[in-house]
């Protein structure tokens, strides 16, 4: 991600488009993390990869390749996209879903941007119009940020050792729209803790498809009283890269846990509000 950020920097003004190639294990997490670093972006920067090397006979690769250029060489899209098995995604609303299958990575939230057959058809209304004033790169800094996966049968006081000042953020990824197990009595207090302790906690679901609703039930409701907020529909690749880049920029913890509840890069279906 280091060398794909710095070569579409140092190259913004010198190409209309820019085709990224890369493995598809982290491809979501770096889509996720492009879509942030680059802004004020009005030039389509798009990602793709294969499930089967360009060098066996029968691949995925030349397909994906192929249109991803003639994408990146059209002028509809302006934003950071991945391009996979067929189906042009946002690329912070994407997730690898499959190890086996070409169609390797899904949108669970929002839905492709454009999608190839014999003529590539562009959903216009969905896509983000291009950014005004001049590109700028932040950088992501080494920030520490943690993601907790609950489940049935959790010892949350093994992480309470971890909730110190030094964790700047964490993801929670919970059940459904936020419920979180009936041992939750353990979680909450240290839940509690590191929001004094300035953490900013952000609460997405373990269901690709669907929102976080905090209030909604009882257990949700406990979560918002103790100090995290919600994640809406972003996916935690999302909200990983999300966290880094606006801790990277500078801002206040007020303003991160707002700018992490609103959409700035249409990563999740909440509010819009900051600028790109």
């Amino acid at each position: 991600m280091e060398h794909d950020r710095q070569d579409v920097a140092e190259h913004y003004q010198q190409y209309d488009g820019f085709v990224i190639l890369h493995g598809t294990d982290t491809m979501a997490y770096t889509a996720s993390a492009l879509s942030f670093m680059l802004r004020k972006n009005r030039k389509p920067v798009i990602l793709t990869g294969s499930q089967i090397p360009l060098c066996e006979l029968r691949n995925d690769a030349r397909d994906n390749l192929v249109n991803t250029l003639l994408i990146a060489a059209n002028d509809s899209v302006h934003e950071v996209c991945l391009y996979f098995g067929g189906k042009l995604l946002r690329g912070n609303r994407t997730l690898k879903y499959s190890a086996d299958d070409l169609a390797a990575f899904i949108s669970p939230n929002y839905p492709p941007l454009a999608e190839a057959g014999i003529h590539i058809r562009y959903n216009q209304s969905l896509l983000l119009p291009a950014a005004e004033g001049k590109f700028e790169l932040q950088p992501l800094t080494d920030i520490p940020i943690g993601v907790i996966k609950v489940f049935p049968g959790i010892q949350f006081d093994l992480f309470q050792s971890i909730m110190t000042e030094k964790l700047k953020g964490i993801v929670i990824e919970t059940f459904g729209a936020g419920n979180i197990p009936g041992n939750a009595d353990a979680l909450l207090p240290i839940i509690r803790k590191a929001s004094e302790n300035g953490t900013v906690i952000i609460v997405c679901s373990q269901c690709p498809h669907g929102t976080v609703a905090l209030g909604a039930y009882e257990t949700s409701s406990a979560l918002k009283e103790a100090g995290a907020i919600s994640g809406y529909d972003i996916t935690t690749e999302a909200a990983v890269a999300k966290l880094y880049y606006l801790f990277s920029r500078g801002l206040s913890r007020d303003e991160i846990r707002s700018r992490m509840e609103r959409s700035i890069r249409g990563e999740m279906s909440a509010p819009d509000g900051a600028q790109r």
